[in-house]
C-alpha cells in the first residue's frame, strides 16, 4: 500500500492560473460547498484518516495520488517528467496512473478525487457535513455579537447623546435662571435700596440684607405668578380645544411682549402689600436698567500635575498655603486690578476634596491687596463671617436665612456692597487633580474665593492656591 504521507499534497499548488479562473473556481458547487474548498478537505481527511480510520487498497490509492497530481500539476508530460530509477516500481505505477487520466482538467480531476474518496469511504460525507455544520454556526454566531455589538454600540451612543441633551439642557436653564435673576435685581436695586434705606437709616450693613431678602421674595414670587399664568394659560388652551367658551379669557404670558413686564410689575404689587416689606413704588424696569452687568459664566477645568503644582506653591511660586481647618471657611479676596481684564486660579488639596466657590462683591475695592479671611463654624455662637453668607443667599450649600436672624446681622456686619454668585460652593475633588479657572471681569469690585470646609467634622485641609490676573 502507498502511504498518505508520500502523497506531496501541497495546498498552494491547488490554484487555478489567473485570477479570472480563480473567481470562477470559487462559483463551482459541489455538496453545497466551493469545488477547492472541498477538495482541500478531502485531502485533509485522507492524509489525516489513511491507515487509521480507513485502509485502502493499493490500487485505490494509486487512483487518488493520481488525481492529486492531475489536480496540482494537469496532464503527464512525459517531456518535462523527471527520470525514474531503475527499481523505483511505485514511481512508474503513480505515473501510469497518471497517464491513464489523460487530458481531464484541474477540476475534473478535483471532482473525480471527491467522488472516488467519497465512493471508497463512507466516513467522509458525514465529515464533510460536520465541517460545514460547525463553519455554519461560527458565522452565526459571529453575525449575531456582529449585530449585538452593533445595537449596543448604537444603544451607548444613544445615551451619550441623552446624557448630553440633558446636561446642555440643565446648564442652559441654570444659565437662563442666573440671567433672569440678575436681570430682575438690576431692575429693582435702586427701588429697593430707597426703601432699605428708609427702613435703616444710616445702616447700610443691615439695608444691604434687607435688599437681598426683598430681592430673592421678588423672584420667588416672580417665578410663582410666572407658573400660574402659564398654567392658566394651557387650560385656557385645554378649554378652547374642547370646544368650551371662555367668556374670560387670559392673556398670554409675554404676548406681544409684554408679559414679562407685566408680570415683574404683579410680582412687585404683591411684595409691596406684604406687611413686612412695605414700599410704595412700582416695579417699573422700562426706564431703570441697574447700575449692576449680568455677570458671565466662568470657565473651570482641571489639570493632572497635582504633585508639581503643590512643589511650585510651596517653593513660593505660587500665593500659598492655608490649613483650613474642620467646620472652616476660608475666603480669599482678590481685588480687580486697574490694568487688568480677567482672574485666574488654581488650588489643589492633600488627601481629601473641599467646597469651593466664587463670588462677586460690586464696588470700589478698599485696596489692591489679596486678602484672606478664615470664618470658624461653632454652633454656640455664630461669628461675623459665618453671617456673612446672608448676603449670598443663593449658594446651594447654605440655606435661607431666616427674617429673625435680620436683626443679629446689623450689629456685627461691616460695610458690604452687592454680591454676585458666579460660581456656587461645591465640593471638589481636588485631592486628585488641580482645579483651575478663570472670569473675564464684570466691572470694578471684589472676587471672594471660598473653601468650604465647613460640613468635614474632624477632618482639617491643606490647601495649595494661586491666584493672578491677565491684561
Amino acid at each position: 500500500m502507498i502511504a498518505a504521507e508520500n502523497l506531496d499534497l501541497s495546498f498552494k499548488d491547488l490554484s487555478l492560473d489567473g485570477g479570472t479562473a480563480s473567481e470562477e473556481n470559487n462559483k463551482i458547487l459541489k455538496w453545497n460547498l466551493p469545488l477547492k474548498e472541498l477538495y482541500k478537505l478531502a485531502c485533509s481527511f485522507y492524509k489525516e484518516k489513511s491507515g487509521k480510520a480507513i485502509h485502502l487498497s493499493y490500487e485505490d490509492n494509486l487512483k487518488l495520488v493520481a488525481f492529486t497530481q492531475q489536480a496540482a500539476n494537469g496532464p503527464l508530460d512525459l517531456s518535462k517528467a523527471p527520470p525514474l530509477g531503475m527499481f523505483d516500481v511505485i514511481g512508474k505505477d503513480r505515473r501510469i496512473a497518471w497517464q491513464q487520466l489523460g487530458t481531464i482538467t484541474k477540476l475534473q480531476a478535483m471532482e473525480g478525487f471527491i467522488d472516488l474518496l467519497d465512493r471508497l469511504c463512507p466516513l467522509f460525507k458525514p465529515y464533510v457535513e460536520a465541517i460545514k455544520k460547525d463553519k455554519e454556526e461560527k458565522a452565526r454566531r459571529a453575525e449575531q455579537e456582529q449585530i449585538q455589538r452593533t445595537e449596543a454600540l448604537a444603544a451607548e451612543k444613544e445615551r451619550q447623546e441623552e446624557l448630553l441633551r440633558l446636561e446642555n439642557e440643565k446648564n442652559r436653564e441654570e444659565l437662563h435662571r442666573r440671567q433672569l435673576q440678575d436681570a430682575l435685581n438690576q431692575q429693582t436695586y435702586h427701588q429697593f435700596k430707597e426703601y432699605a434705606e428708609i427702613q435703616f437709616p444710616g445702616n447700610p450693613e443691615q439695608q444691604a440684607v434687607l435688599i437681598r431678602q426683598l430681592q430673592n421674595e421678588h423672584y420667588h414670587q416672580y417665578m410663582q405668578q410666572l407658573q400660574a399664568q402659564v398654567a392658566t394659560n394651557l387650560a385656557r388652551l385645554k378649554s378652547i380645544s374642547d370646544g368650551e367658551d371662555d367668556d374670560n379669557p387670559t392673556a398670554v404670558v409675554c404676548e406681544n411682549g409684554t408679559g414679562t413686564n407685566e408680570t415683574a410689575e404683579f410680582a412687585c404689587a404683591n411684595t409691596k402689600e406684604n406687611s413686612q416689606f412695605e414700599f410704595k413704588e412700582q416695579c417699573d424696569s422700562d426706564n431703570d436698567s441697574g447700575d449692576y452687568a449680568v455677570i458671565s459664566p466662568a470657565n473651570m477645568w482641571t489639570k493632572p500635575d497635582i504633585k508639581l503644582f503643590k512643589q511650585e506653591v510651596m517653593a513660593g511660586k505660587g500665593d500659598g498655603v492655608i490649613r483650613v481647618n474642620h467646620g472652616d471657611t476660608v475666603t480669599v479676596k482678590v481685588p480687580t486690578h486697574e490694568g487688568g481684564s480677567c482672574l485666574f486660579w488654581e488650588f489643589a488639596t492633600d488627601s481629601y476634596d473641599i467646597g469651593f466657590g466664587v463670588y462677586f462683591e460690586w464696588g470700589k475695592p478698599p485696596t489692591t491687596e489679596v486678602s484672606v479671611h478664615i470664618s470658624e463654624s461653632d454652633e454656640d455662637d455664630d461669628t461675623i463671617e459665618e453671617d456673612e453668607e446672608v448676603i449670598c443667599a443663593e449658594d446651594l450649600e447654605c440655606g435661607p436665612v431666616q427674617s429673625s436672624q435680620t436683626s443679629s446681622v446689623g450689629s456685627a456686619l461691616g460695610t458690604r456692597n452687592p454680591i454676585s454668585i458666579i460660581i456656587p460652593i461645591y465640593r471638589r475633588e481636588c485631592h486628585q487633580e488641580v482645579y483651575a479657572g478663570s472670569h473675564t471681569y464684570p466691572g470694578e469690585g471684589t472676587y471672594l474665593l471660598k473653601f468650604d470646609n465647613s460640613y468635614s467634622l474632624w477632618r482639617p485641609k491643606t490647601l495649595y492656591y494661586k491666584v493672578f490676573y491677565t491684561r
